[in-house]
């Protein structure tokens, strides 16, 4: 047989044997088997063939990171192409509860597996740590909670002649974020500023007050009254004049003024004048009393007082009394009041607007 020959013969068989293995596939695939069967996506198994025949069964798994938790593991193709039923589900591993952050807060959704906590610290605090952790496959999370650990600032600026006394005792040349003090001043020295010291978030004390010596000049006399104390020398922070009034003068604003942290003294008080009754006819209401103006002996009253007059409706014929009040020596008689006759007054004294019916 030559090489030709030779040649063709085996193309020949080649196909023939090549063709039968076709035919056995396609049989095999259209007969009774069973194809690989969708799978839930945390469920595995470690087949790897597409047609299984009647009688082969695949063992089923959980995926890293899930737990089983009901029906059989094994699944077996049946004569008609199927695959026996299960329940077999696979849940996401659960990792503890974590523990909560002290001086912080913790952000997550859930504690299952390839869950993520985010840490963050509250204002003042920064976080000595890792920022976040994920629930790992074996149920743990991948790192242990951080802690928050307060800013620190250095010891509070003192102000010369002054102290300060800290909320808790201070050890070294570190304090830390809440950390408080007030400040004080050595006698004569007086704080110009605000006393209190406060470690802040940033790291930085707040403003530091200063401590001075103030001096307030000689205070002035008041108009119509008089002084506790008239020397003529500069006062010190805190001391004080006290002020009276002349006479029938009424006292307005505090008696006592002070020498304060600006270098001036508190607000004077004044004198006010009192008042006479501008009326030579009639009768007054005057301290619940009802009184004629000539029994009114001295005609005064000190400032701020409340008198009333009566006046007439002449409508109703009856009289009523009307308010009006010493403001500083002035008393302005309302406009209604209308004075008697010498003759009404003297005579007829009981038909003023004071003595008949009141409305």
């Amino acid at each position: 047989m030559n090489s030709c020959s030779f040649l063709l013969r085996m193309d020949y068989i080649l196909n023939v044997l090549l063709l039968g293995n076709f035919f056995t596939l396609v049989t095999t695939q259209e007969g009774n088997a069973c194809l690989m069967p969708v799978l839930d996506a945390n469920i595995e198994t470690v087949a790897q063939k597409r047609y299984f025949g009647p009688g082969e069964t695949l063992v089923l798994s959980c995926k890293l990171g899930y737990t089983s938790t009901m029906g059989p593991r094994r699944i077996v193709c049946i004569e008609n192409g199927t695959w026996t039923s299960t329940k077999f589900t696979c849940i996401a591993k659960r990792c503890p509860y974590p523990y909560p952050l002290s001086n912080g807060e913790l952000q997550y959704e859930d504690t299952v597996y390839q869950s993520t906590i985010n840490y963050t610290c509250h204002e003042g605090y920064t976080l000595s740590g890792p920022k976040s952790a994920t629930c790992q496959a074996d149920g743990t999370w991948s790192n242990s909670v951080p802690k928050c650990k307060p800013v620190s600032c250095g010891l509070a600026p003192i102000p010369k002649f002054g102290l300060i006394d800290y909320n808790k005792i201070v050890k070294g040349n570190t304090t830390y974020f809440g950390t408080f003090g007030r400040y004080k001043c050595l006698p004569p020295y007086v704080l110009i500023g605000s006393p209190h010291a406060e470690c802040t978030a940033s790291g930085n004390w707040t403003k530091t007050p200063e401590c001075r010596v103030v001096r307030c000049p000689p205070p002035e006399n008041i108009f119509n009254g008089y002084m506790s104390n008239n020397d003529q020398r500069n006062f010190n922070f805190m001391e004080t004049v006290q002020y009276g009034c002349n006479g029938d003068f009424m006292l307005e604003g505090t008696f006592q003024i002070v020498c304060q942290k600006n270098g001036d003294w508190s607000e004077k008080p004044s004198c006010k004048a009192p008042c006479s009754i501008g009326i030579n006819r009639g009768r007054i209401l005057y301290n619940g009393n009802k009184l004629w103006i000539g029994d009114f002996n001295p005609n005064r009253v000190f400032h701020n007082d409340i008198v009333s007059v009566y006046c007439l409706d002449k409508g109703r014929k009856c009289g009523y009394a009307v308010s009006t009040q010493c403001i500083d020596g002035k008393l302005k008689i309302p406009d209604c009041y209308e004075e008697p006759s010498g003759i009404d007054y003297t005579f007829h004294s009981g038909s003023l607007p004071s003595e008949i019916k009141q409305c």
